[in-house]
């Protein structure tokens, strides 16, 4: 028997939909571990049926550093400007916009691949994908780039 309290803590923890939580805990037999694979891998299944989705909307996200000699702009893409204007998409375009003026990568690729500076045990990668998942759209690293004086 699954627990509300079970689908709750990995709703917290992956920011998946209750039934996907729900379907995963069961699938997993109440395993936490599991269910967060199942979970990874219907996440998967779902950005590669997403992939071909049009980007039309996101938002431009800017970091200046307190000594004013360095500063970031980046574009984050969404497939909606629902999607675009959500409080939690804009902090985590902030976000995108301090790791690049902390870790200051060549490339959106190098960028994904680094360690986010808020949670180093996640790449950025993977936190794009989590709120990719969350939002149950494509969400996407348009450009950024980085001014040092």
């Amino acid at each position: 028997m699954i627990s509300i309290k079970q689908i709750k803590d990995l709703r917290l923890k992956t920011g998946a939909a209750v039934a996907d939580c729900r379907q995963a805990l069961e699938a997993s037999g109440g395993d936490t571990g599991r269910a967060l694979a199942w979970l990874a891998a219907a996440s998967q299944k779902t950005a590669a049926a997403k992939k071909d989705r049009a980007l039309a909307a996101g938002a431009v996200a800017s970091y200046i550093h307190s000594n004013g000699a360095l500063g970031v702009l980046l574009e984050l893409r969404s497939e909606t400007d629902f999607v675009s204007k959500n409080s939690d998409f804009r902090l985590l375009a902030e976000d995108l916009a301090m790791q690049v003026a902390a870790a200051a990568p060549a490339d959106v690729e190098e960028l994904l691949a680094q360690p986010f500076v808020k949670e180093p045990a996640q790449t950025v990668g993977e936190l794009v994908r989590w709120y990719g998942q969350k939002f149950g759209e494509r969400i996407e690293v348009g450009r950024f780039i980085r001014y040092e004086l």
